[in-house]
């Protein structure tokens, strides 16, 4: 078969799975985890606390390092760091651009100079991928003067410009400042959800990871703690750690009372929650909310009825500060809320422990499943 037959039967993304595996250093198990599978042309998320082990499970699915036990597969068959035809598939962008000296363009470049690939193509595909991420007409400046927004856009360009069926991208937006990392995590998002690369992003950030994942996981301590679609992890976690990590509570239990048209009533010790599901009727279920999803109100304000919006009248049980908006924790009857606030708003509601709010989330943010 020859090298344009080969291309045209390898798929543009890869499927890309591990299982069994196991890290230690000097007697410690650094790393344990039964399976992992990165969706196809999908990005997934892998998020933890520093020292999780995610840096570590990163470098084993991109051949970078050999584990001390267990299996890496690529489209189905084991894979290992010396195979090299499949090493140069993978292509990653880390925490520090490490930008050469000399142009743009020269460091975009580096790695299609490297595959011997022809001026006139090399050229097409650097413009191409500096376009792609926001950065037409950058050839020829020079990589010490730019910014470090700039220098992690040119490392992405430098990493795309190679056509990867397999892109790490290891804590990228680490070292940026709040604002630029929010607008460079839905930059980079919209790149890889357009160029449908496999994906593997680590990071520690929450708010980060549900911005560019399709599916997410949790480490804690070597291993996979949870696991999921973005919206599953964050509303429904798994224990009480997984939900402090993630700045939430943990699932309301409740069950199924009533169907209609899509919606379900669910009663939760006597609250009833409104929620979108097929579930049937007497399905004891989980039930979960995010918090940026619910608002509160005076009790005294009167809201509409409608058939896609939940209302809980109930009592602030603790408010605490974790950053730049308030955390608050509604309780009602047993049944506990949590809603994240700016300051402003627990100001005007005037929210402490014992005073009275309403919490208001659509049924859409709410997310079930079968206990």
């Amino acid at each position: 078969m020859n090298a344009d037959l080969a291309q045209e039967a390898t798929p543009r993304v890869a499927t890309v799975g591990a299982e069994d595996l196991r890290v230690a250093y000097r007697g410690k198990t650094v790393l344990d985890v039964d399976s992992i599978s990165l969706p196809a042309g999908q990005t997934f998320a892998l998020l933890g606390a520093s020292g999780a082990g995610k840096s570590t499970l990163l470098r084993i699915l991109g051949l970078l390092e050999k584990p001390s036990s267990g299996r890496v597969f690529f489209d189905g068959r084991p894979a290992n760091r010396g195979d090299l035809a499949t090493r140069r598939t993978i292509a990653a962008v880390f925490q520090k651009p490490y930008l050469l000296r000399g142009t743009v363009a020269h460091n975009v470049g580096y790695g299609l100079r490297l595959r011997r690939i022809r001026s006139a193509e090399r050229e097409a595909r650097i413009g191409k991928a500096l376009a792609r991420v926001g950065l037409a007409g950058w050839e020829g400046r020079s990589a010490l003067t730019l910014s470090g927004g700039e220098a992690q856009r040119v490392a992405l360009a430098r990493a795309l410009v190679l056509q990867p069926r397999l892109l790490l991208l290891d804590e990228p937006l680490s070292y940026m400042d709040p604002l630029l990392k929010r607008q460079l995590s839905i930059e980079f998002a919209d790149i890889l959800a357009d160029e449908r690369i496999t994906a593997l992003y680590v990071t520690h950030d929450r708010d980060e990871a549900a911005v560019v994942a399709d599916r997410m996981g949790v480490m804690r301590e070597g291993r996979i703690v949870a696991e999921g679609d973005p919206e599953t992890v964050l509303a429904l976690p798994c224990d009480p750690w997984v939900a402090s990590f993630l700045g939430t509570v943990m699932p309301i239990e409740g069950v199924v009372q009533s169907s209609e048209e899509g919606v379900v009533r669910i009663d939760c010790a006597g609250t009833q929650i409104f929620a979108l599901s097929d579930l049937a009727i007497g399905t004891p279920v989980l039930v979960g909310v995010r918090p940026e999803d619910v608002v509160l109100f005076e009790p005294s304000v009167p809201l509409p009825a409608t058939a896609d919006r939940n209302r809980i009248d109930g009592t602030v049980a603790e408010v605490s500060s974790p950053g730049v908006t308030m955390s608050v924790l509604v309780d009602v009857g047993g049944v506990r809320i949590s809603s994240s606030v700016s300051r402003s708003t627990a100001a005007s509601l005037a929210v402490a422990p014992g005073s009275a709010v309403a919490a208001v989330f659509r049924t859409t943010a709410v997310r079930v499943k079968p206990r």
